[in-house]
């Protein structure tokens, strides 16, 4: 076990070795602090609430976390097969599907400190510079949510990781799979993002068989609205079926990687 911990180490150190992991999280905190401070200095009369700005820039976070996790999951498999690294792996004492999930490993936690980090810095950010007296949730989001706004902040969180598990996992089977590092993240944003644009026209397919689109699932914080986008669907329904989906991605890529000949 001690083992596998070093070798997801090891992989932890391919990803915050490389500057472009630090330029990634630089864009990140540099658009929520472009956000705030633009909002600050147009709003003259302060009246802004700290909890909408960071409920506004949580949301426009995730999408850009999406995208930077998907670079690191797909370039994570595809450039050892470019460099020819993956070979000198492959003869240390370890088996392919502890490389493999070493991978994994380290690319969800990269994920998660990425929405750690933005969640710190947008929440600390937006308290020091507005208003956070007003935080219920119901003037804040929607008259149709109960509660305080960090509680609805921390479910929203929580549920956007849980389809950026899905996505990530998606964007590295795909890596795997093809062993193309541009093919891998064009595909995946081209799905996520692209696809994603046309979940409401999937949404409102009459077929039976539209219930099991991935796409319509992938954002579980439709039901903390109580507004999801198929009639009759609920959040118990929409984690089966991401379920069953991540089930197929992972067991495609650790087949497809065991049993590949990567000697040659």
């Amino acid at each position: 076990m001690f083992n596998f911990f070093k070798l997801v180490q090891n992989e932890n150190m391919k990803i915050y070795r490389r500057p472009r992991t630090y330029v990634m999280l630089g864009i990140l905190l540099a658009l929520i602090a472009a956000i705030s401070i633009i909002g600050y200095f147009v709003d003259h009369n302060h009246n802004t609430s700290a909890w909408s700005m960071i409920m506004t820039e949580v949301m426009i976070s995730y999408t850009l976390i999406t995208v930077f996790t998907i670079i690191i999951a797909s370039s994570g498999v595809a450039d050892e097969f470019t460099s020819g690294t993956i070979k000198l792996l492959l003869i240390r004492p370890w088996t392919r599907s502890k490389i493999l999930l070493s991978k994994y490993i380290a690319v969800l936690l990269y994920a998660l400190g990425m929405v750690v980090v933005m969640l710190l810095f947008t929440v600390v950010l937006n308290i020091i510079l507005f208003d956070a007296s007003d935080n219920a949730a119901a003037d804040i989001v929607s008259p149709l949510v109960s509660g305080s706004i960090a509680a609805y902040l921390i479910k929203y969180a929580l549920l956007k990781y849980v389809s950026l598990i899905v996505t990530t996992t998606l964007a590295f089977m795909l890596a795997t799979v093809s062993r193309s590092g541009a093919l891998a993240i064009g595909l995946s944003l081209f799905l996520i993002l692209g696809v994603n644009s046309f979940t409401p026209l999937l949404a409102a397919l009459k077929y039976k068989w539209a219930d099991y689109i991935l796409f319509i699932h992938l954002d579980l914080t439709q039901y903390l609205n109580d507004t999801p986008l198929r009639d009759g669907s609920t959040m118990g329904f929409s984690i089966a079926v991401l379920a069953i989906y991540y089930a197929i991605f992972v067991a495609l890529a650790w087949y497809v990687f065991k049993k590949r000949d990567v000697a040659a």
